[in-house]
Order: structure tokens, then sequence, then C-alpha cells
């Protein structure tokens, strides 16, 4: 079974940076996209990033200029640059990879079990 392992995550003042890292433990082929959600207490885990293999990004309005994703594709890796941080960017964080499933024909995910972002002063 897959394991994706997130990494970076922690306690930045706000205006700080912090950047995350997502490593699937073995080789994914048929990757549709990589990214990050979050989810806040009380709230629904939201898409934050993804980068389709494609090269097509993807962000929430909410982090568009200050959040930064990137892929390594031979490693099977994604990061997450997040800049100018802000305190409402506090939250759990997920990695997800999307595949195509040749099993069911579709596509399936992989998630990680998340990393804490805290942004407080």
């Amino acid at each position: 079974q897959v394991q994706l392992v997130e990494s970076g995550g922690g306690l930045a003042q706000p205006g700080e940076s912090l950047t995350l890292s997502c490593a699937a433990s073995e080789i994914i082929y048929s990757i549709y996209d990589m990214g990050w959600y979050r989810q806040s207490p009380g709230s629904q885990r939201a898409l934050v990033a993804g980068k389709l293999t494609s090269g097509q990004e993807m962000y929430a309005d909410s982090v568009k200029g200050r959040f930064t994703i990137s892929r390594d594709n031979a490693k099977n890796t994604v990061y997450l640059q997040m800049n100018s941080l802000k305190p409402e960017d506090t939250a759990v964080y997920f990695c997800y990879v999307t595949y195509s499933d040749l099993g069911t024909g579709g596509r399936s995910t992989y998630w990680g079990r998340g990393t804490q972002v805290t942004v407080s002063s």
C-alpha cells in the first residue's frame, strides 16, 4: 500500500514562510495530479493547490499569489511553498495523489495523514 508522508508543517508567525513536502513511499504510475488540501476545525477539507501531470496548476483563491505548488515527478514528490502566511491559513494540510486505476478503469486517490500548520503571533 502506497503511503504519502508529509513534512514541513509547524508554527509560523504571520508574514513568514513554510514549505511542505510530500513523498510517496513507492513509485506511483499514471499520476493524474498531485497536490494539497487543508482542513481547519469545523470546516470541510478544501483544495489548496494541485498540479496536473500536464503542468496545469490550480489554486484556491485565498492562496493565489502567496502559495506555489511544485512537483518532482522522478521522485513522486509534491511541494507547497507558502509565503506571507496568515492566521487563516492555520489548518491540517493533507497531500494527495490522484492516479489512473487500471483495476477500476477510473481514478483513485492516495491521501497523506496530514501535517499541522499554525500561523500565530
